[in-house]
């Protein structure tokens, strides 16, 4: 072999390797995001650069009330006819997953073409979900929400006009919604995400430099 041709496997090598590092601290460990839309405002805004956590998924943990998460967007965003929501199953609907193993890949891992929401957490499996006059009751009990903007309350009227709003959260899974409530597609309009949807936690922000720290 010679010397020019032996180099070359070795830069192919190292690029190999290289890659399957990156992808699998992307996907088991961490990676960094930026913030595309208003729904978390205000505490996220709109260009802030954040770092994920993925052990919560590596390990099937079961995130926190109050903790801000990721999840694969689902495949249908909001009803517009009653007879489609099932009260007593208000979970979201995924019906386009990938099928063979290379889209599931691409799809899972390469993140090609996934769509993601940044949401809070707001119902655990098993607790009782009702937003009435603006606020929210777990359980019957009101949550205090101080990382909302003063003033703000939860509408239940979403962009499609039908919300879930009064609902047990089913076993698998959590309810999320946005901290912007008046301009979030969240939980209220396409109904409970299960926990094996979920695929990350929000971790450290770091741009910009001012705000660096933990979320």
């Amino acid at each position: 072999m010679s010397d020019k041709l032996k180099n070359i496997l070795e830069w192919v090598f190292c690029f190999v390797v290289a890659f399957i590092l990156a992808v699998v601290i992307k996907y088991f460990v961490g990676t960094p995001t930026i913030v595309k839309q208003e729904s978390m405002v205000p505490t996220l805004q709109e260009g802030q650069r954040l770092i994920l956590n993925r052990l919560y998924r590596t390990f099937h943990q079961t995130p926190k009330r109050g903790e801000i998460i990721t999840f694969e967007a689902p495949t249908i965003k909001g009803y517009t006819n009653l007879e489609n929501i099932n009260p007593e199953s208000p979970i979201a609907n995924y019906s386009n997953e990938p099928q063979n193993l290379w889209s599931k890949f691409t799809y899972n891992v390469l993140e090609i073409g996934k769509e993601s929401y940044i949401k809070r957490v707001i119902a655990l499996p098993g607790e009782h979900v009702k937003i009435e006059n603006g606020k929210v009751y777990i359980n019957g009990e009101e949550l205090q929400e101080d990382y909302l903007r003063p003033g703000l309350e939860t509408p239940t009227k979403t962009g499609s006009g039908i919300a879930f709003s009064d609902f047990t959260v089913p076993e698998g899974c959590i309810f999320a919604m946005g901290d912007n409530r008046t301009k979030s597609t969240d939980c209220r309009e396409f109904g409970c995400i299960p926990i094996e949807k979920i695929e990350s936690k929000v971790w450290i922000r770091f741009w910009p430099l001012n705000l660096f720290g933990k979320v």
